[in-house]
């Protein structure tokens, strides 16, 4: 414990960078879990809502009903889809491969990059930081040598030891954040298979949904009640026109 004590004061100028470079890639990390927790929606909870509103209020409904989830996939994908409804299928298909391209992607990889190059730097950084030490080091115990200071020899020999501390403080900072950054890719990958399901489900039930008769039933009571109230009037007109 006194090594390590030694390091992160005396050794100071070695130890605040490299805990610095921890505390960065450690807040990287949280907020990169905190953004993955608000990208997911459970789509089975979801989808029958959905299905509701859609049958029910129509394509309008369903994209206020997206646009208040916090979800990717409904908030982006299926908004990008439901308004481009009345182009087809195909224009469908096209906006929401738009829309996981251009915006969706690039969300998920969000702060990938600067967690990925902490982890590659802070092994470099602590290594670079042990050979100035170890320089430093050999150089007092040269000099020690020289001028005949046994004693001093020992002391600048504990030394060494205490430089590998940068090392290892760079290992501790790179390891957890190149084991972080795959299962953030892993995730990513599920992520997008999702993407791809959900985006076929949204097609099957907006082109069921303008193929159900049962759909337009209201509005076509709603059409003959008016032309019923309409007859009487006409058949006014026609006894006085008689």
């Amino acid at each position: 414990m006194k090594a390590v004590y030694d390091f992160f004061i005396n050794e100071w100028y070695f130890s605040i960078p490299l805990v610095i470079m921890s505390l960065i890639a450690g807040a990287l990390v949280i907020w990169r879990i905190l953004l993955n927790n608000s990208a997911k929606t459970d789509m089975d909870d979801f989808l029958p809502v959905f299905q509701q509103t859609l049958r029910k209020g129509g394509v309008k409904a369903a994209i206020a009903l997206c646009k208040e989830e916090k979800g990717l996939i409904p908030s982006r994908l299926f908004v990008a889809g439901l308004e481009a409804a009345d182009q087809g299928a195909a224009a469908m298909r096209r906006s929401m491969a738009n829309e996981n391209e251009l915006e969706i992607v690039p969300r998920l990889h969000f702060l990938l990059a600067p967690i990925l190059a902490i982890a590659k730097i802070a092994t470099m950084v602590g290594l670079f930081f042990t050979v100035i030490s170890m320089i430093n080091t050999f150089n007092a115990i040269g000099e020690g040598a020289a001028t005949g200071k046994a004693k001093e020899i020992g002391g600048h020999a504990s030394k060494i030891g205490l430089a590998l501390f940068a090392t290892a403080l760079g290992l501790f900072t790179a390891i957890p954040l190149v084991f972080s950054h795959v299962l953030f890719k892993e995730w990513i990958a599920k992520f997008e298979i999702r993407v791809k399901s959900s985006s076929q489900k949204l097609i099957t039930l907006v082109t069921n949904y303008k193929k159900d008769p049962k759909l337009l039933d209201t509005s076509e009571e709603g059409e003959r009640d008016d032309e019923d109230e309409g007859r009487p009037a006409r058949s006014r007109r026609r006894a006085r026109a008689d």
